[in-house]
């Protein structure tokens, strides 16, 4: 979420640019794997079963995009017209969610979706399979994406159970630096003038990070936590109110991918630090009357409880909370002015109030 032309959309496009390719079946429409049944589609998986052999080619990490505009049944696939007037056969025709399946999801203005559609797509991000019962068609098929939202706060708030949904939350502002905005507008000139030409000046620069991508992937599965780790993490969910487990979970992924991603294999304190605030900012309950800033109240639990504070007496630091240092700070400077301005000597002729009040 943030400030309307920051790039935040063409940030997200330009994901399955660096993302390894996947094996798939071809010409199948649910993007099914030609060896793991749990991504299989209906006619692959019926294939698989039968001992035939699938015809596997290979596909970038698709990138399908959900319009404010679309309806249920383009989101969840119905009946195939051309197929029942042409053949007179029920047949299915795939929605976004099959061609979603095995890669990102993405929506933009997410704060705008209609809650029909956000429940529709929260029911098969919570489950990973699509179940699709109507014009007398039946069917389930795999579901299994990564859903990516932007949008400008300013417009409208999230529902809060589409919010949980999302593992993490980055906030985007305008960049105020003259040099680098300046180098932003030189390149979107650039790539107006030659899209094909700029492309193939960042293509080693791509092909690095692709490389990157592709063998954390690799490394991912040998990445280990220590479980005093992990008591860390559940002790600052608790400790801030994070609702459900989901923050848990979120934070020790995205701290072992981080440390897949720079080619280690152990998570470090210092790996939860980098990722907590993301993971968990936007799962703290909203209070409108306070001001402190999700991010912030979330490195306060953070550092009391990795520090040793918390967990030498946890119930101790749950009944004192997280409190805004600069509000305490801001209370001794007033309370110190007060002493001071009360210590100070009065004028001659002044008057210093009646006896034993004042001091």
């Amino acid at each position: 979420m943030g400030d309307r032309g920051t790039g935040k959309s063409v940030a997200v496009r330009a994901l399955s640019d660096l993302l390894p390719e996947i094996d798939v079946v071809e010409g199948d429409a649910f993007n099914s794997s030609p060896t793991d049944p749990q991504l299989m589609g209906p006619d692959a998986l019926e294939a698989f079963k039968a001992g035939t052999a699938l015809a596997a080619t290979t596909m970038k990490v698709p990138m399908v995009e959900v319009p404010l505009g679309t309806t249920e049944d383009r989101i969840c696939g119905t009946i195939d017209i051309e197929k029942a007037l042409a053949e007179g056969v029920k047949a299915y025709d795939a929605g976004l969610l099959a061609r979603a399946n095995r890669g990102l999801l993405y929506i933009d203005e997410v704060n705008l979706l209609d809650d029909s559609l956000v429940d529709v797509v929260l029911d098969s991000a919570a489950g990973g399979w699509n179940t699709v019962e109507r014009e007398g068609i039946s069917i389930t098929h795999p579901a299994k994406f990564i859903m990516i939202g932007s949008g400008n706060p300013e417009e409208g708030e999230l529902r809060p159970q589409l919010l949980d949904r999302f593992g993490m939350a980055c906030n985007i502002a305008t960049i105020f630096d003259q040099k680098q905005r300046i180098e932003l507008v030189k390149n979107r000139m650039a790539y107006e003038a030659d899209p094909e030409a700029f492309a193939a000046s960042c293509k080693a620069e791509t092909d690095e990070l692709k490389a990157k991508i592709s063998a954390a992937q690799k490394i991912l599965p040998d990445v280990t936590m220590d479980r005093d780790m992990a008591l860390k993490i559940s002790g600052v969910c608790a400790l801030v109110d994070v609702d459900g487990l989901r923050g848990d979970i979120v934070v020790t992924r995205a701290a072992k991918a981080l440390v897949a991603y720079e080619g280690r294999d152990v998570v470090t304190e210092d790996d939860i630090k980098r990722v907590i605030g993301p993971c968990l900012s936007h799962r703290l309950r909203k209070d409108p009357l306070d001001t402190m800033d999700g991010s912030f109240k979330v490195m306060l639990g953070f550092n009391k409880v990795f520090n040793g504070s918390a967990l030498k007496d946890f119930s101790a630091a749950m009944e004192e909370g997280v409190k805004d240092p600069e509000e305490e700070k801001r209370k001794e400077e007033e309370a110190k002015a007060k002493e001071e301005a009360a210590a100070a000597p009065k004028k001659a002729g002044a008057w210093g109030g009646l006896p034993g009040f004042g001091r």
